[in-house]
């Protein structure tokens, strides 16, 4: 017979986790939208002084600089933040457990059990994209800042990267950065879609957490 059903309050994501976060947020957005404008510029007849490209490029590079600070903080706190934000959590294939659960969750996926598998922090597929989108992310900022530093061609940032240009020439280089704000985007659309899915199926506030760093779990009692 199956007991009540109670549910508590667990703190998962810390503050630098959700400022992070927020702050990829809109950087992916102000990127994307200037990125696009840099790459098939148009001209804007409101722009008296006709300078819409400088400022474009000034608020896309400013804005590069403000993700890679948060990206770079993000791995950071992976080695020093709770065991939901350590660098662990991202690969779940890598324990029995993990790979438990991982399984539990394609069977959810595929419509082959109704039971919603509960998870305190990131579920373990989720876990692995996210593994996947930080490497994207880490390939999205040095082929920006290699880009960047052409025009500062004896510059250290430039000496630094040149590594870049000796396996792909300058255009291969955009070709691979804009292709990748394509992957990015895509995976943005897919883990708005699933955080509100998991929040209606869980209950638990997986949107709301975000915000406040508290999920709802549920302890059942048998």
């Amino acid at each position: 017979m199956r007991g009540p059903i109670c549910q508590y309050k667990r703190y998962i994501w810390q503050l630098p986790v959700r400022i992070t976060h927020w702050v990829n947020v809109v950087a992916i957005v102000v990127l994307a939208v200037t990125g696009l404008y840099i790459g098939s510029p148009k001209t804007l007849a409101l722009d008296p002084s006709g300078y819409v490209m400088g400022w474009v490029r000034f608020v896309h590079f400013s804005t590069g600089y403000a993700f890679a600070v948060s990206v770079a903080s993000r791995i950071y706190w992976s080695f020093v933040g709770n065991k939901y934000a350590s660098w662990k959590a991202y690969f779940p294939a890598f324990t029995a457990e993990g790979r438990r659960h991982m399984k539990e969750m394609f069977r959810y996926y595929f419509f082959l059990t109704r039971e919603v598998p509960e998870t305190e922090g990131h579920n373990p597929l989720a876990a692995t994209a996210y593994a996947g989108i930080h490497l994207l992310y880490l390939v999205m900022i040095g082929t920006g800042f290699a880009i960047y530093s052409e025009f500062a061609p004896n510059s250290i940032m430039h000496k630094a990267l040149g590594w870049m240009f000796a396996i792909a020439s300058s255009q291969q280089i955009r070709l691979i950065h804009h292709g990748v704000m394509w992957l990015i985007l895509a995976f943005v659309c897919n883990h708005v879609y699933s955080a509100w899915l998991m929040d209606a199926k869980e209950h638990g506030g997986e949107v709301s957490s975000i915000f406040s760093g508290y999920k709802f779990m549920l302890d059942k009692e048998k």
